[in-house]
């Protein structure tokens, strides 16, 4: 149970440091938040380090597995409007389940697996049981999406797009 005084030391700690950090260069002038950088600089390090979004990441896998979308579509459990709004919209963010489920349906193995997640801004980590299980799947090779779903379900995690 959660004590009333972790609470209050929270919220003033918060204040505390959220405050003067945060807030000051709201209220600043916008020359002293900015100080040394200029806006071209944010757009050039955007611009060198900025990584092809999701949907293409995607795409470069299935092309280079060399089968249709639907295979690909089918085997991950998805529907085609599903699959569809992935493919025609580039703002779209699928969940991290759905990613999961179509780096199995492309076999993709760990590091290509986290590659496509980071593309769309997720990833796998090793605190966490039903990543872990995904991760053990992956590195086992299982990429069949009833055997992960069963293994979920036995860890009473729930199932990947069913």
């Amino acid at each position: 149970m959660l004590q009333k005084e972790w609470l209050i030391e929270l919220e003033e700690y918060l204040d505390l440091h959220l405050r003067d950090s945060t807030l000051y260069c709201l209220e600043a002038p916008l020359d002293i938040c900015r100080e040394d950088i200029a806006a071209s600089e944010l757009d050039d390090f955007i611009e060198t380090n900025r990584k092809p979004p999701f949907n293409q990441v995607l795409f470069q896998y299935i092309d280079e597995k060399g089968v249709g979308d639907s295979v690909i579509y089918k085997k991950a459990g998805l529907d085609r409007r599903h699959f569809s709004k992935i493919r025609s919209n580039p703002a779209y963010q699928p969940k991290k389940a759905t990613l999961i489920s179509l780096a199995l349906a492309l076999e993709l193995d760990s590091d290509n697996t986290e590659d496509l997640l980071s593309a769309a801004g997720y990833s796998l980590s090793y605190s966490d049981k039903f990543d872990l299980i995904i991760q053990f799947c992956l590195e086992k090779e299982i990429y069949d999406l009833q055997s992960v779903n069963e293994i979920l379900n036995h860890y009473g995690m729930k199932p990947l797009n069913v």
